[in-house]
């Protein structure tokens, strides 16, 4: 079953609107970094994974071909994969050509033409599996489908994402996926590792410019879907590294001083003020276990590879 493509509903656009006023409406101006990936955004991010200068994807990668045959040990047969944010789902198909006895793979994301796409080109390298693609925000509520053949679920949170959450909404998140996942439910964990600034800078303001394409894509949905005037020349991006939270922050900076008109409202920016539109922490080991135990998850297994850049981890139910 494969999602329906359909332009974004009212409520969406509605959410939308909400927060952009209302986060552009601050001191420090701010949009949720769940914006970011409309189907062009996510196109975008997508290029970003291959780029030499980031390397969560191809460590990451590297880390779950070298543990997958004992991920499926521990997994057994006739689960059903839930991936949180799934994007590509690149990742994945790692996981697909091991775990060769799942009953079913549950792929969530927002951006619902992306997810279509994603869906149809699995269902072709595995035609034996049941691929069930939902469109939903994971962090809001939502309903996975009947999964009726499933002994269990695992869900899949590849990828630095967690790192885009405060402490709160990873509880909140990690606290849903105990619901979500049912009896017998396992969890893998993908998380990026402290390190130095001159390996995280590069990671988030590449060479060829093209995190910069995807932070002002923002502005050009803005302008697309609520009726605004940004100007992309104006803004420019920004990578800055926050040492006292532990974080990667991504900014728009205003050029010049400008005001532009949002649904009839009007914004103004003085000259170097930034809008904040993502965060992408970088955790100690000793964190995220707490943060897990907090959230009624225990780490079972962690795999790391030998530089000490990202870590993927296997959780079960306290």
């Amino acid at each position: 079953m494969l999602a329906e493509k359909h332009p974004p509903a009212s409520s969406e656009l509605d959410a939308f609107e909400q927060d952009v006023i209302h986060g552009l409406s601050q001191q420090q101006k701010t949009l949720p970094c769940r914006w970011l990936y409309d189907d062009r955004g996510s196109q975008l991010f997508e290029r970003i994974t291959q780029l030499p200068e980031y390397y969560p994807t191809r460590t990451e990668t590297a880390i779950l071909k070298n543990c997958v045959s004992d991920l499926a040990q521990h997994i057994g047969p006739q689960a059903a994969l839930i991936e949180y944010g799934a994007g590509a789902s690149v990742k994945t198909q790692i996981l697909l050509k091991h775990l060769t006895h799942l009953s079913a793979y549950v792929p969530i994301d927002v951006s619902g033409d992306f997810l279509e796409d994603t869906a149809q080109r699995l269902q072709q390298t595995f035609s034996h599996l049941n691929i069930q693609p939902v469109i939903a925000d994971f962090t809001s509520p939502f309903t996975l489908p009947a999964l009726s053949n499933s002994r269990s679920k695992v869900g899949f949170f590849p990828g630095s994402t967690i790192g885009n959450l405060s402490d709160d909404e990873i509880h909140s998140f990690l606290t849903a996926a105990h619901q979500h996942l049912g009896d017998n439910r396992q969890f893998i964990l993908g998380f990026d590792l402290h390190k130095s600034a001159d390996i995280l800078i590069p990671a988030y303001n590449d060479a060829a410019g093209v995190t910069a394409c995807f932070n002002l894509n923002l502005l050009d949905r803005i302008n697309r879907e609520l009726n605004a005037n940004f100007s992309t020349g104006g803004f420019k991006h920004d990578a800055r590294w926050n040492e006292n939270e532990s974080r990667i922050e991504m900014h728009l900076v205003s050029i010049t001083k400008q005001r532009i008109t949002i649904a009839g409202k009007t914004i103004e920016f003085e000259k170097g003020e930034s809008i904040h539109t993502e965060n992408s922490r970088k955790f100690g080991l000793d964190t995220i276990k707490t943060l897990c135990h907090n959230a009624n998850w225990a780490m079972r297994k962690v795999w790391m590879d030998s530089d000490n850049l990202f870590a993927v981890a296997l959780m079960e139910p306290l």
